[in-house]
């Protein structure tokens, strides 16, 4: 049986993974994440997920590479790396949506097959005040997240609603497809799981 490859070193993907209760391993991929000029956001961010999956890809392994992108308006929203960029972004998302694309790719090397999936959610923020920005900055430090927010944790307090066909693909790896694309690749995690 193909062993399963997370090609991530994102704890949040990693927990996803495990509610479906099959053996993977976590393998980063280091690749440089700057977008292409004149690429769309869907475009990047299915462009690194193809290429985080293929640069961890071994021989009788299933691999699955994700990537993330959030557009404010038309505008791609970056990780801020820092304080004063992620208030200037939640203080833009204030009262105002986001869309968030998540790409994934399921790759069987040895046979070259490759299942592609990009998922959409619209975040909606409500009107947040500084103090409230503040707070969840110093909180959290999403300094490391596309748009300043993690849904994860405390940043679902920022919300007013979100709009998706798949909860978990706001946090990182959409379940929903990722299950049916490994059932077509021959590892169903119900029957995995059941010791079938």
């Amino acid at each position: 049986m193909a062993e399963l490859i997370l090609a991530s070193r994102s704890p949040h993907r990693r927990a996803l993974l495990q509610r479906l209760g099959l053996p993977f391993r976590c393998i980063p991929a280091d690749l440089d994440e700057r977008r292409l000029p004149g690429e769309t956001p869907a475009g990047l961010a299915m462009r690194l997920a193809r290429a985080k999956a293929t640069a961890v890809a071994q021989p009788g392994s299933l691999v699955i590479g994700s990537d993330q992108v959030a557009v404010i308006g038309t505008a791609v929203a970056g990780k801020p790396g820092g304080h004063a960029a992620a208030t200037a972004q939640l203080r833009g998302l204030s009262g105002h949506s986001a869309v968030v694309l998540t790409a994934v790719v399921v790759l069987e090397p040895g046979s070259n097959r490759r299942a592609e999936h990009m998922d959409e959610t619209r975040v909606h923020f409500r009107e947040l005040s500084d103090a409230e920005i503040e707070s969840y900055l110093k909180t959290e430090e999403p300094y490391d997240c596309a748009g300043a927010f993690k849904a994860e944790g405390l940043g679902i307090t920022l919300f007013e609603k979100i709009e998706s066909s798949d909860p978990t693909a706001l946090i990182g790896l959409p379940l929903i497809w990722v299950t049916q694309a490994l059932i077509a690749a021959g590892l169903n995690p119900l029957l995995r799981s059941a010791g079938r």
